[in-house]
């Protein structure tokens, strides 16, 4: 197929490269330019969204933010100016529920389907088409594009229509930070009590305890290696759409609050573009004590 993409940065080179590697011709487009490592036989650089609407079949958007995406479908050369009825517009980014199913019913207007789709797996998920997404549109579309994900990803589940994936995005961005907050703060209890971290880390993995954020984020907690990732000023946004939207629907969130103040206290020290396993930083500075390997 012939296939737009959107957003070329850490998650949507590699996702980008997959889609190649599958057998589609790829029309691209990223603000910052379109890495040369993407441009060949099979990726075709374009000067403007609307340039990638007008030669696609399904356009896929990769970008950080609702205002990015916005402006991506409906700016000034945006999607929206280059499509034509029946065409498929997928949004893959991690943005606000509500202004998804505004920008769904936007696309409908011009014979067009919407997909919201966001992703979950981070760089290695990315790199490796190992990635989650949980998809919100029709059955019908979803069938049409589970080809493209399925080039992407490995669990992938349609949650419902339009803004129900960005709403299961929200959940597990919420999941996300109350875990690496809880294991941040295991292994500074560990380290500060004497015991060696890393093997109390490679004990709990075989427990109750384990899972994907004490294996990958752990192991960086331990080696300090806080390189992004996922960047905290990216999950900072993913926690204000989850406190507004709880704010909305009159529900308290009170772990997920706590887990925003820490990473606020981390942007605080420079910290916006360090990996969000990172907020352990922040847990550390109150301890006066860094996680440490014997």
């Amino acid at each position: 197929m012939k296939v737009g993409f959107i957003g070329l940065g850490i998650m949507g080179r590699p996702m980008a490269h997959n889609l190649m590697k599958g057998g589609h011709s790829l029309y691209l487009f990223s603000r910052s330019g379109v890495p040369q490592d993407l441009v060949g036989e099979k990726g075709i650089a374009c000067q403007s969204p609307k340039d990638v609407a007008k030669n696609a079949e399904i356009i896929i958007t990769m970008v950080p933010d609702t205002p990015h995406v916005e402006a991506a479908l409906f700016g000034k050369d945006g999607v929206a100016e280059g499509l034509s009825a029946g065409q498929i517009v997928v949004d893959m980014s991690s943005i606000s529920p509500i202004e998804t199913k505004k920008f769904a019913a936007q696309i409908n207007k011009l014979g067009c389907e919407y997909v919201d789709a966001p992703v979950s797996g981070g760089e290695v998920g990315a790199k490796n088409a190992a990635l989650t997404i949980m998809v919100g549109g029709t059955e019908a579309t979803f069938a049409k594009v589970k080809p493209i994900f399925e080039l992407m990803g490995k669990n992938i589940t349609l949650v419902g229509g339009n803004g129900d994936g960005q709403t299961c995005k929200v959940a597990n961005q919420i999941i996300v930070a109350l875990t690496i907050e809880a294991v941040g703060e295991a292994l500074l209890f560990a380290s500060k009590a004497g015991a060696d971290p890393a093997k109390v880390r490679q004990a709990l993995m075989g427990g109750f305890a384990s899972s994907k954020i004490l294996e990958v984020h752990g192991e960086r907690m331990i080696k300090r290696t806080f390189n992004p990732g996922f960047r905290i000023e990216l999950h900072q946004k993913d926690l204000n759409l989850a406190l507004s939207g709880a704010r909305a629907l009159q529900i308290s969130l009170p772990n997920t609050a706590t887990c925003q103040e820490l990473f606020n206290a981390c942007a605080a020290q420079g910290g916006s573009a360090w990996d969000h396993s990172a907020m352990v930083r922040a847990l550390e500075m109150l301890a006066k004590h860094e996680i440490n390997q014997k």
